[in-house]
């Protein structure tokens, strides 16, 4: 006879199968996964995040948007959505603005400046749900906003749900392509893909160039620059959609990200 210790972790083994099993049939309509991270916040990986899928749509392609940055989600306040996602005999169906479906924790808060002050369990379990639950239908990509850093969130993403590759965040400054270099190196000692590195806030403040020397020095691809540029100020749309020179930025990182999948075989 099975002790109750054994029982109760073959229950858990039995949940966890159960969870994955729903979290493949959620996926099987959606043709690639993005994941945009970087182990340090700040960098703007929200933002790259946010105007990557909105420059995708604009090409027409099908895309939806995972913010899984559970206690400081941002996604919504780029993408200016208010109206919450439906819910229906469980399923969760997603926001959608500017041709992006969005899932956010954003969305489920009622009040937005109200701290979420959650351990690692309940943040896994959040994470989840949303997977698990989320009716994307048919898409051509999902981007999914990582949470910062290398430990539970991330971790669980990665775990969880099979992603094609990953696009890193980072900017000129030394301690941001410090922790670039750790992101990176997880995902590799994962077995996942690095689609390459991007450089963020590039410009007359604070340089351009370092991201570059850190790709080699991985020997990543390097996805191109971004500009610090005052248009960001501007919340009412994604930049992408507002300004030719950032859209001509993005239709390049999107050449980028394209090339690096089909090297990568996806």
């Amino acid at each position: 006879m099975p002790t109750p210790q054994e029982n109760a972790r073959l229950e858990q083994i039995k949940k966890s199968w159960q969870a994955k099993r729903q979290i493949t049939e959620r996926l099987t309509r959606i043709k690639t996964k993005i994941g945009v991270y970087s182990a340090k916040g700040g960098v703007g990986k929200t933002t790259v995040a946010v105007n990557l899928a909105a420059a995708l749509a604009k090409e027409g392609f099908k895309v939806g948007l995972l913010d899984s940055d559970i206690d400081c989600p941002n996604a919504t306040k780029v993408l200016g959505i208010t109206e919450k996602p439906e819910l229906a005999e469980g399923h969760i169906q997603p926001a959608e603005k500017w041709g992006v479906r969005v899932v956010s924790m954003a969305l489920f808060q009622e009040n937005e400046e109200e701290a979420i002050i959650w351990r690692g369990p309940m943040i896994h379990n959040a994470i989840n749900q949303f997977l698990q639950m989320t009716e994307w239908g048919e898409l051509d990509y999902l981007i999914v906003d990582l949470p910062p850093g290398t430990s539970d969130a991330p971790l669980t993403i990665m775990q969880t749900l099979p992603m094609d590759g990953f696009v890193v965040v980072s900017t000129p400054q030394l301690l941001a392509n410090v922790d670039a270099k750790r992101c990176i190196n997880m995902i590799r000692k994962l077995n996942l893909n690095v689609l390459g590195v991007v450089e963020n806030y590039t410009g007359e403040i604070f340089g351009e160039g370092a991201s570059k020397k850190l790709a080699e020095e991985m020997q990543a691809p390097f996805l191109g620059s971004l500009a610090l540029r005052s248009t960001y100020r501007d919340n009412s749309r994604p930049t992408v959609l507002a300004d030719p020179a950032v859209e001509q930025e993005y239709r390049k990182l999107v050449a980028a990200v394209k090339s690096s999948l089909q090297a990568v075989g996806r």
